[in-house]
């Protein structure tokens, strides 16, 4: 009994393990555009509100691809030949996705900031307060009483989303649009979809890992 239950666990392992390293690469890939520009900003000296663009390329990198996350999951959820529990359990696993991605994003806000946490500093580094805050409290999700409702997250997303949009379609009806914003844009759009998928794989392995052990342990050994 203990041999499929060993292995059961090796393979769950290396599977989050995988994982882990997939969203770390994604991770990486995400800002190797954003480090650019951070670049050109030191290089030019160029003004506040181009670092406040670039905060809000961090908030699109993380949070615009959830919502399409959140549709492919209530599309397979749909489907009636999954058994109930696994379309429930689906579902309830989003918002813990979530708020791993707000996780993420505290700890690119805490290497920014890194060695100087003081007030000042932040004040003066911090170009969106409003939305930056916003983007921060996915991290409540981790809480139960604030997951309980799924919608609350897709709500939260749409923020990010909608800025998205908004760009896109500012960039496309403009005769004169900058081809590079449109890209960037795209390109953040399609990592974020990737880390967002990435986070879901990832808690839904450790979800069923522990659901594994948990039955094992209230199976009677022979």
């Amino acid at each position: 009994m203990a041999k499929p239950v060993l292995k059961f666990a090796f393979q769950t392992n290396l599977l989050v393990l995988f994982c882990l390293f997939s969203i770390w690469s994604l991770f990486n890939s995400a800002f190797e555009l954003i480090n650019i520009l951070h670049l050109w900003q030191l290089l030019y000296c160029m003004d506040n509100s181009f670092f406040a663009y670039l905060q809000q390329l961090e908030l699109l990198a993380f949070f615009s691809g959830y919502p399409l996350i959140y549709a492919i999951v209530l599309f397979i959820a749909g489907n009636q030949r999954l058994k109930t529990g696994i379309r429930i359990k689906l579902i309830s696993l989003l918002p813990i996705a979530y708020a791993l991605v707000g996780t993420l994003y505290l700890g690119l806000q805490l290497k920014n900031l890194y060695p100087d946490y003081s007030f000042e500093n932040i004040k003066e580094t911090i170009q969106q307060p409003w939305l930056m805050t916003w983007g921060l409290l996915s991290i409540l999700f981790w809480i139960p009483v604030f997951r309980k409702k799924t919608i609350y997250s897709l709500i939260h997303s749409f923020v990010f989303f909608f800025f998205l949009v908004k760009d896109l379609v500012l960039q496309t009806s403009v005769s004169s649009s900058d081809k590079n914003v449109v890209r960037n844009d795209m390109k953040l759009y399609t990592d974020s979809l990737l880390l967002n998928l990435g986070a879901l794989i990832l808690v839904t392995l450790i979800s069923l890992l522990f659901d594994r052990l948990q039955r094992q342990k209230r199976t009677p050994h022979s």
